[in-house]
Protein backbone atom coordinates (compact mmCIF):
# COMPACT_ATOMS: atom_id res chain seq x y z
CA UNK A 1 0.00 0.00 0.00
CA UNK A 2 1.40 3.55 -1.05
CA UNK A 3 1.46 6.41 1.41
CA UNK A 4 2.22 9.52 0.13
CA UNK A 5 4.69 11.94 2.13
CA UNK A 6 1.70 13.47 4.02
CA UNK A 7 1.77 10.47 6.18
CA UNK A 8 4.57 10.28 7.10
CA UNK A 9 4.90 14.19 7.90
CA UNK A 10 1.72 13.67 9.85
CA UNK A 11 2.82 10.75 11.97
CA UNK A 12 5.80 12.73 13.36
CA UNK A 13 5.04 15.14 16.27
CA UNK A 14 7.60 18.01 14.89
CA UNK A 15 6.83 17.36 11.07
CA UNK A 16 3.13 17.17 12.01
CA UNK A 17 3.50 20.97 13.33
CA UNK A 18 5.49 21.59 10.68
CA UNK A 19 2.34 20.22 7.53
CA UNK A 20 -0.24 22.21 10.30
CA UNK A 21 1.42 25.14 9.85
CA UNK A 22 1.48 24.29 6.06
CA UNK A 23 -2.14 23.65 5.90
CA UNK A 24 -3.34 26.91 7.87
CA UNK A 25 -0.82 29.09 5.43
CA UNK A 26 -2.44 27.45 2.11
CA UNK A 27 -6.00 27.95 3.66
CA UNK A 28 -5.16 31.65 4.12
CA UNK A 29 -3.61 32.40 1.09
CA UNK A 30 -6.93 30.45 -0.64
CA UNK A 31 -9.08 32.83 1.39
CA UNK A 32 -6.53 35.90 0.62
CA UNK A 33 -6.92 35.23 -3.25
CA UNK A 34 -10.87 34.75 -2.47
CA UNK A 35 -11.20 38.39 -0.83
CA UNK A 36 -8.50 40.51 -2.41
CA UNK A 37 -9.29 42.67 -5.40
CA UNK A 38 -8.86 41.07 -8.80
CA UNK A 39 -5.92 43.40 -9.85
CA UNK A 40 -3.76 41.98 -6.52
CA UNK A 41 -4.50 38.82 -6.81
CA UNK A 42 -1.40 37.58 -8.80
CA UNK A 43 0.78 40.39 -7.59
CA UNK A 44 0.85 39.33 -3.92
CA UNK A 45 0.77 36.19 -1.48
CA UNK A 46 0.25 35.07 1.80
CA UNK A 47 4.01 34.35 3.08
CA UNK A 48 3.50 33.42 7.22
CA UNK A 49 1.59 33.92 9.78
CA UNK A 50 2.43 34.17 13.07
CA UNK A 51 1.14 34.91 16.48
CA UNK A 52 -1.85 36.65 14.71
CA UNK A 53 0.12 38.44 12.07
CA UNK A 54 -0.42 37.58 8.37
CA UNK A 55 3.22 38.69 6.50
CA UNK A 56 1.95 39.20 2.52
CA UNK A 57 4.59 39.13 -0.02
CA UNK A 58 3.70 41.67 -3.32
CA UNK A 59 5.52 41.96 -6.69
CA UNK A 60 6.38 45.80 -5.71
CA UNK A 61 6.08 48.92 -3.85
CA UNK A 62 2.59 49.96 -5.35
CA UNK A 63 0.81 46.87 -4.83
CA UNK A 64 2.42 47.16 -0.89
CA UNK A 65 1.05 50.79 -0.69
CA UNK A 66 -2.58 49.80 -1.63
CA UNK A 67 -2.87 46.99 0.57
CA UNK A 68 -1.08 48.62 3.69
CA UNK A 69 -4.24 51.22 3.67
CA UNK A 70 -6.74 48.17 3.12
CA UNK A 71 -4.94 46.13 6.11
CA UNK A 72 -7.71 46.68 8.66
CA UNK A 73 -10.39 45.15 5.96
CA UNK A 74 -8.26 42.56 4.79
CA UNK A 75 -7.70 41.37 8.26
CA UNK A 76 -11.44 41.22 9.11
CA UNK A 77 -11.82 39.42 6.24
CA UNK A 78 -9.51 37.08 6.68
CA UNK A 79 -10.42 36.66 10.56
CA UNK A 80 -14.02 35.19 8.96
CA UNK A 81 -12.57 32.42 7.08
CA UNK A 82 -11.42 31.22 10.85
CA UNK A 83 -7.92 32.37 11.63
CA UNK A 84 -7.64 35.16 13.65
CA UNK A 85 -5.79 37.76 12.08
CA UNK A 86 -4.95 40.95 14.36
CA UNK A 87 -2.53 42.66 11.85
CA UNK A 88 -1.25 42.52 8.46
CA UNK A 89 2.81 42.55 7.24
CA UNK A 90 3.16 43.79 3.70
CA UNK A 91 6.36 43.52 2.64
CA UNK A 92 7.77 43.74 -1.20
CA UNK A 93 9.70 40.80 -2.14
CA UNK A 94 9.62 40.46 -5.85
CA UNK A 95 8.88 36.44 -7.62
CA UNK A 96 12.14 34.61 -8.46
CA UNK A 97 11.75 33.94 -12.64
CA UNK A 98 14.19 30.94 -12.39
CA UNK A 99 14.13 30.01 -15.78
CA UNK A 100 14.87 33.39 -17.57
CA UNK A 101 17.86 33.81 -18.85
CA UNK A 102 19.80 37.11 -19.27
CA UNK A 103 22.57 37.85 -21.89
CA UNK A 104 25.84 39.36 -20.58
CA UNK A 105 27.07 42.01 -22.76
CA UNK A 106 30.63 41.53 -23.54
CA UNK A 107 33.17 44.09 -21.61
CA UNK A 108 35.72 45.94 -24.01
CA UNK A 109 39.40 45.36 -23.01
CA UNK A 110 41.23 48.46 -23.84
CA UNK A 111 44.01 47.66 -25.97
CA UNK A 112 47.24 48.17 -23.06
CA UNK A 113 45.23 45.12 -21.38
CA UNK A 114 44.98 42.86 -24.05
CA UNK A 115 48.89 43.57 -24.51
CA UNK A 116 49.72 42.87 -21.39
CA UNK A 117 47.49 40.12 -21.04
CA UNK A 118 48.82 38.81 -24.73
CA UNK A 119 52.78 39.10 -23.19
CA UNK A 120 51.75 37.11 -19.80
CA UNK A 121 49.89 34.37 -21.57
CA UNK A 122 53.17 34.36 -24.12
CA UNK A 123 55.43 33.73 -21.16
CA UNK A 124 53.31 30.95 -19.19
CA UNK A 125 54.15 27.18 -20.21
CA UNK A 126 51.75 25.42 -22.23
CA UNK A 127 48.91 24.54 -20.05
CA UNK A 128 45.33 25.63 -18.88
CA UNK A 129 46.04 28.83 -17.64
CA UNK A 130 47.97 29.59 -20.76
CA UNK A 131 44.77 28.07 -22.90
CA UNK A 132 42.64 30.26 -20.66
CA UNK A 133 44.22 33.60 -21.70
CA UNK A 134 43.90 32.81 -24.78
CA UNK A 135 40.44 31.95 -25.19
CA UNK A 136 39.88 35.20 -22.84
CA UNK A 137 41.72 37.10 -26.06
CA UNK A 138 40.31 35.85 -28.86
CA UNK A 139 36.59 36.34 -27.52
CA UNK A 140 37.35 39.49 -25.51
CA UNK A 141 35.47 43.00 -27.05
CA UNK A 142 38.26 45.83 -28.05
CA UNK A 143 37.95 48.91 -27.04
CA UNK A 144 39.25 50.78 -29.48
Amino acid sequence: MYNGPEYYLDSDASAGRIMAHARLLLKLSRRFEAIAPAGFRHAARVANFKSGKVVIHTDNGAVASKLRQMSQRLCSELSKGGTQCIDLEVKVQPREILFQSIASTPKPISEQACTALQTASEKLPEGPLRAALKHLLERAAKRQ
